[in-house]
């Protein structure tokens, strides 16, 4: 299979090319492809040396460089080098600017201004740190989700990557033997979400973790029987208090999120409907 060594260039973090990269690659099976990360890149200087790097290694380049003069250094030696050249945002920048009336400002790293935004993002980070694992429940109300689920259903790492989004998320696992705060019951503000998985891959689950602590495998934590027990009370749990359930057995971290988000949208324009009204005939 050829090689292709895939050059990014971002006047920013790069975190967004590496995302638009990472999804595209995600439709080719097994691709042989060694990626040439460049952010920051706002000199000519800089620029010049990574020029150095790609005429060394030929390939794809794909970048997002609002400097013009940058831009079109690189688009000509690309040209000359005959390799490709693509803008990542170029056709929805364009799209922006015809419904919005307005030419776009050409700032680097615009997304990543310690606005209000980011500092409240930054809040959420902590917020959820600090409810992990049942920990804080005093002040569950102040959360806008919170995660339910027996252990290893994926709660904590859900979390971070919501507080990540700006979401304060407290999450909280499921035990037989010590039932969780009354104060789970009574939540008004934030949205309670259970997360379950099939029995038998949690016991798998259980087990891996088991080992990679070199503890004994043979306990009730990982005995399928217990396990369906624990899942079971879960499940009840969940249906007695009408709370949302997300099956994260086939789910990415992301896809369990962006499901929990999607609930979370819809309880947010339910509640807007309801202010409003009924609306006249």
């Amino acid at each position: 299979m050829k090689r292709l060594h895939l050059h990014l260039l971002s006047d920013s973090t790069g975190e967004t090319l590496e995302m638009i990269a990472k999804a595209a690659l995600a439709q080719f099976d097994d691709a042989d492809v060694v990626r040439h990360f460049w952010p920051m890149v706002r000199s000519q200087q800089h620029l010049e040396r990574i020029l150095a790097e790609i005429a060394a290694h030929p390939g794809l380049v794909i970048f997002t460089l609002v400097n013009p003069d940058i831009r079109q250094q690189l688009e000509t030696r690309c040209t000359t080098l005959g390799l490709p050249a693509v803008s990542a945002l170029d056709a929805v920048i364009a799209a922006l600017q015809n419904q919005l009336g307005q030419e776009a400002k050409g700032r680097p790293g615009r997304q990543h201004l310690m606005d209000d935004a980011y500092f409240a993002r930054v809040g959420a980070i902590h917020y959820t740190i600090a409810h992990d694992d049942g920990i804080g429940w005093e002040d569950w109300e102040d959360a806008d989700i919170v995660l339910a689920g027996v252990s290893r259903t994926s709660k904590t790492p859900t979390s971070i990557y919501l507080a990540n989004r700006g979401y304060k998320v407290a999450n909280i696992p499921l035990v037989i033997e010590s039932p969780p705060p009354r104060a789970l019951f009574s939540l008004r503000k934030p949205l309670v979400v259970g997360l379950i998985t099939a029995a038998d891959r949690l016991v798998q689950i259980r087990r891996n973790r088991l080992l990679s602590l070199n503890e004994a495998t043979e306990t009730d934590y990982a005995d399928l029987e217990a396990v369906q027990r624990e899942l079971k009370f879960a499940r009840r749990m969940f249906a007695d208090n009408g709370w949302p359930v997300i099956d994260v057995s086939r789910r990415s971290i992301e896809e369990t999120a962006a499901a929990i988000l999607r609930l979370q949208g819809e309880r947010d324009h339910g509640a807007a409907s309801q202010e409003q009204g009924p609306k006249p005939i």
